[in-house]
């Protein structure tokens, strides 16, 4: 079951939300998965995405890795969503808590994961707390980080078929962050 927490429309009629549930579950045309650079599926968001969607999610990774090399921090793959409601997973990488400049890493992540659902003409993206879980980003910064790079990315991309983009966690305190940030908006 997802929960809309918060729902905040843009001027230019854009929308984002923060919502509570599965991502999995997420029918948007992409959701993101927050990542490692060799696109190894094993836990966290990334195992629960392999876990419900099917294994080919985990093969068309190995297979992107293979044919483009390690995803940098930073930076984001796509693949299909195998067995998910979703049409698309994109993977993007964020940066461990200690590895210098996290911030500038994590803004990045966020933005490359637009940047790829528009390539692809994508409307509909629904994206975790990149980097708050194994990671070590800390939650409160990190909700803060994600949601200013949605926002700054959608500033600059007027024309972009981005037209909602939710921020989704299972944690009701990660959730509870997201919404805090938001409503400042």
């Amino acid at each position: 079951m997802t929960t809309v927490l918060h729902t905040h429309t843009r001027p230019d009629g854009r929308i984002v939300r923060v919502v509570q549930g599965d991502i999995t579950e997420e029918e948007v045309d992409t959701i993101v998965n927050a990542a490692n650079e060799h696109l190894a599926h094993g836990g966290g968001v990334a195992g629960a995405i392999v876990r419900k969607g099917g294994r080919e999610i985990q093969e068309e990774s190995r297979q992107w890795v293979q044919e483009h090399g390690p995803v940098p921090t930073g930076g984001a793959a796509i693949t299909g969503a195998g067995k998910l409601k979703a049409r698309y997973v994109i993977h993007a990488v964020g940066p461990v808590w200690g590895m210098g400049n996290e911030e500038a890493r994590l803004r990045r992540a966020v933005k490359s994961a637009l940047a790829v659902a528009e390539e692809h003409g994508l409307g509909s993206v629904s994206l975790p707390a990149i980097s708050t879980g194994i990671y070590g980003f800390p939650k409160p910064l990190g909700a803060q980080v994600i949601l200013g790079a949605v926002q700054e990315y959608l500033d600059e991309h007027s024309d972009s078929s981005l037209t909602e983009l939710r921020l989704c966690n299972i944690d009701r305190a990660t959730c509870g962050l997201f919404a805090e940030a938001a409503k400042k908006l």
